[in-house]
């Protein structure tokens, strides 16, 4: 059990028949009146953010979320499939369980796979990925004078605004929580 006085961010609970993970906290004793702890919870499940406050000696059973690392193989158009690398077990995962996290990873690439007792709601990406550059418009010299970006089509399909120099062919680093272009490769 975890009391409201011992949140810290990150630390994860069951409260109100939800999962949920605390993004921000604040201690606060006001000058008349008994202390509270004011709170900010996103439900890991679908996303959503609560703002509530508890007493301080108010118990959440804590809840433990299990991160593991798997394969990402292939998909044939609703399902995903994932390998675990230690026991080749196989799972297959609905695209509404994905969303848009694989957009930026290939075929065999390690992802980590996010479940509640026995149920994966999420797939995390690796932080940075290297993806060839399918599509681009040739860079015009001259342009520089802001930073100035176009648009490119990487080998998985995604679009990813890179620097002017960047051609066809061309190997990129990308932050996958951001979708940003990082350096050349």
């Amino acid at each position: 059990m975890v009391t409201a006085g011992d949140f810290r961010n990150g630390v994860t609970i069951e409260y109100d028949g939800k999962v949920c993970q605390v993004i921000e906290f604040q201690h606060v004793k006001p000058g008349k009146g008994a202390a509270f702890v004011r709170t900010k919870l996103k439900d890991i499940k679908n996303g959503g953010v609560v703002e509530t406050s508890f007493r301080p000696t108010e118990k959440f059973p804590a809840a433990h979320i299990d991160r593991k690392d798997m394969q990402y193989l292939y998909n044939d158009g609703d399902l995903y499939y994932f390998m675990d690398v230690e026991t080749y077990d196989q799972i297959a995962l609905a695209k509404d369980a994905i969303g848009d996290a694989l957009k930026f990873v290939k075929e065999n690439e390690m992802c980590k796979v996010i479940s509640y007792q026995g149920e994966v709601f999420a797939v995390e990406p690796p932080l940075f990925v290297e993806l060839a550059v399918t599509e681009t418009e040739p860079g015009f010299a001259g342009n520089t004078a802001q930073g100035a970006t176009k648009p490119a089509t990487v080998e998985t399909g995604a679009q990813v605004q890179v620097p002017l120099f960047v051609s066809t062919g061309d190997v990129i680093q990308i932050d996958t929580r951001t979708g940003e272009y990082l350096k050349r490769v």
